[in-house]
């Protein structure tokens, strides 16, 4: 299990910074520009000010505030607590870093189960799932394994922890099998979105490692401009059901 997540990943996360510290300043100086403008001033002034009458520098700073709000729920930065007002859940759900603290079988309690679908490797399995944090299994893996010959295109399968048998992942949901094949070749690991996880039972850090909530290391949600995209490690949701 060769690469790291973090060398893939370098450039994508220095591109998605640039972009949110450029949409956050840019947000500012909207805001001041707005600010500038006075009673009356322009149709975006007019538009703001419906509430209050005109744009007094107090909704510049209202709207700046929402913006900076928003950039916080949605990314986690400037300390934000990344859910939405009004107590909606915003994805990813956050888990705290003892979720894999150590346990009696590296961060999980028990080793993955005994015979996992797909032809996956045990052995490999077992080190990425319960004694690593950072690497994966190689870029297309999943292409070695039984996966893509047996998975039944025409439904959405429910993927499980190798360890306990959880459900993980339910895809395709809200595209098609094809959609959701070529995006995981065109990455080399099986992405997810949002919609196609079964947040009851799976967590991201705050590093974007995902996990399952009882130890089991996943991978990492690496965003894209389609939003969120959890690259997976298709030996850590080769499980079968528990009973």
């Amino acid at each position: 299990f060769a690469a790291t997540h973090e060398q893939r990943t370098s450039t994508m996360r220095a591109q998605q910074t640039f972009f949110l510290a450029a949409t956050f300043f840019g947000a500012m100086a909207f805001a001041a520009y707005v600010s500038s403008r006075g009673p009356g001033g322009s149709d975006v002034c007019s538009t703001l000010q419906a509430a209050k009458g005109n744009c007094k520098p107090s909704i510049a700073s209202s709207f700046n505030g929402a913006v900076k709000r928003g950039v916080q729920a949605k990314f986690g930065l400037f300390g934000g607590s990344g859910s939405q007002g009004g107590g909606s859940p915003q994805y990813p759900l956050v888990g705290e870093e003892e979720i894999m603290s150590q346990k009696a079988h590296g961060t999980n309690a028990k080793p993955v189960q005994e015979h996992l679908k797909y032809g996956c490797d045990r052995k490999v399995a077992d080190r990425i799932c319960s004694f690593n944090r950072h690497y994966a299994e190689h870029s297309g893996y999943f292409r070695t394994t039984e996966w893509v010959k047996t998975v039944d295109r025409t439904k959405e399968t429910t993927y499980y922890d190798s360890v306990t048998g959880k459900p993980l992942f339910v895809a395709p949901r809200g595209r098609t099998f094809d959609e959701f094949l070529r995006e995981s070749e065109a990455h080399g690991w099986p992405s997810f979105r949002d919609e196609e996880v079964v947040w009851e039972n799976v967590r991201c850090l705050r590093d974007g490692e995902a996990v399952s909530v009882d130890g089991t290391h996943l991978g990492h949600n690496l965003p894209d401009r389609n939003g969120n995209r959890y690259c997976i490690n298709l030996v850590s949701i080769a499980g079968a059901p528990s009973v």
